[in-house]
């Protein structure tokens, strides 16, 4: 199937090609933690890029669990014009633009302030960084059953400012996936033991969320097709986790892996295993495509055509694009035109590999923050330099987020 066929999904929505700009953080509110005009003029771009599908960076469902201090909340009807500026950006090249919703859980810095829940309480390993997380509680019942309601909320706000789906993450060692982990999730009740139970708390905010959206507006989710831990979620998890879902009206999985512990997503594992440089996780992808009854999506590396096109011969529906994109956000015109771009950062090849993810993802920003300000992106920054960048906005943002949650308390 060509990369640039439409892809007819499960509720009939039509996505016009095969490319996807996949999730990235961006970090990149406003005051309000609304998308700010910097995110708006981003998504501008890639929107007019030729990509079938664009999914957001992280949008939190509470403003108390924040996987950067800049991040994008929605909680509520307040900011919602700013939220339709956002979508109209992302949609103006005619794709289909969804919400990613999630919740950091245990992957949340403590100098944010906030408590920081998950299943169980296990602390971030990574080694002498870990001080800068703190050791989880572990979530109540009561605090479950306010999670999920919160994710409803958020996927029913993304529809009224317009976006025409949301991807519930449940991927990357965030909450959702620290449940369905046996090495985050220790608890012996109903969200705990078996795959069923650690499955539960995603299957249930999946259910509602299709129950209280509109039958066109698309469901996705996120999960890892692996921890890359030993111990952790394994393949065979998630190809079982892929046939719940296929009870549960999903739209899309888009399949990933890895979590702050071990950056797989970035080409990286802790469990011995060597990820290709590109399409990182479609080996995992070839055997879940067997039993999925929805449309798969793999990202991970992907910056060929050649890779691209070799993803959906494999049987998986889209490709998502993420880095690359954000060094050309009209690379899939481009390849339409038949031009042979493949953007590429230089890896980072630090012997501490906790810094070089943290540097890895601060090129990345960088070139994001060039985008949004209308400027050329620069491949060859110095990792060094835009960690440095990357660690002052990210102390200056923390700062304007304590101040908004301390406004938030008073009011």
């Amino acid at each position: 199937m060509p990369i640039f066929s439409p892809l007819t999904l499960p509720n009939g929505a039509v996505i016009p090609n095969r490319i996807a700009k996949a999730a990235m953080e961006e970090n990149m509110a406003d005051a309000d933690h609304a998308p700010s005009e910097a995110l708006v003029r981003m998504y501008q771009a890639w929107g007019q890029g030729g990509a079938g599908l664009i999914l957001t960076g992280n949008v939190m469902v509470d403003r108390r669990g924040m996987t950067g201090p800049a991040g994008v909340v929605l909680e509520d009807e307040a900011q919602l014009p700013r939220f339709r500026r956002w979508s109209e950006a992302a949609r103006a090249g005619g794709a289909q633009a969804w919400m990613q919703i999630n919740h950091p859980g245990r992957q949340m810095m403590a100098a944010l302030g906030q408590e920081t829940w998950s299943a169980s309480a296990v602390a971030l390993d990574l080694g002498s960084l870990s001080k800068r997380f703190h050791t989880p509680k572990e979530m109540t019942a009561a605090d479950i059953e306010d999670l999920q309601r919160r994710f409803v909320k958020t996927a029913t706000l993304a529809e009224a400012a317009g976006f025409t789906g949301v991807q519930i993450h449940a991927a990357h060692g965030y909450l959702l996936s620290q449940f369905l982990s046996p090495i985050t999730n220790r608890r012996t009740d109903a969200w705990g033991g078996s795959l069923e139970n650690r499955a539960r708390l995603l299957l249930d905010i999946v259910r509602s969320v299709r129950e209280a959206v509109s039958p066109s507006f698309s469901v996705a989710v996120k999960l890892n097709s692996a921890d890359f831990q030993r111990g952790g979620f394994s393949p065979d998890d998630a190809l079982q986790v892929v046939r719940m879902l296929n009870t549960c009206h999903v739209d899309l999985v888009e399949l990933s892996g890895g979590s702050y512990e071990a950056p797989a997503m970035q080409g990286q594992a802790r469990d011995g295993r060597t990820l290709a440089r590109e399409a990182y996780f479609l080996e995992f992808a070839k055997d879940i495509v067997a039993v999925a009854t929805m449309p798969l999506m793999v990202t991970g590396g992907i910056r060929r055509k050649a890779v691209a096109e070799e993803v959906i011969r494999s049987g998986v529906a889209m490709a998502g694009i993420a880095t690359a994109l954000a060094l050309e956000p009209q690379l899939p015109l481009q390849w339409q035109a038949g031009q042979d771009t493949c953007p590429e950062l230089p890896p980072v090849r630090w012997n501490n590999k906790v810094l070089a993810s943290l540097a890895n993802m601060a090129l990345v920003k960088f070139q994001m923050a060039r985008l949004s300000r209308g400027k050329a992106t620069q491949p060859d920054v110095s990792p060094v330099w835009a960690l440095i960048v990357s660690q002052w906005l990210a102390a200056r943002q923390t700062k304007q987020y304590l101040r908004w949650m301390r406004t938030k308390s008073q009011a």
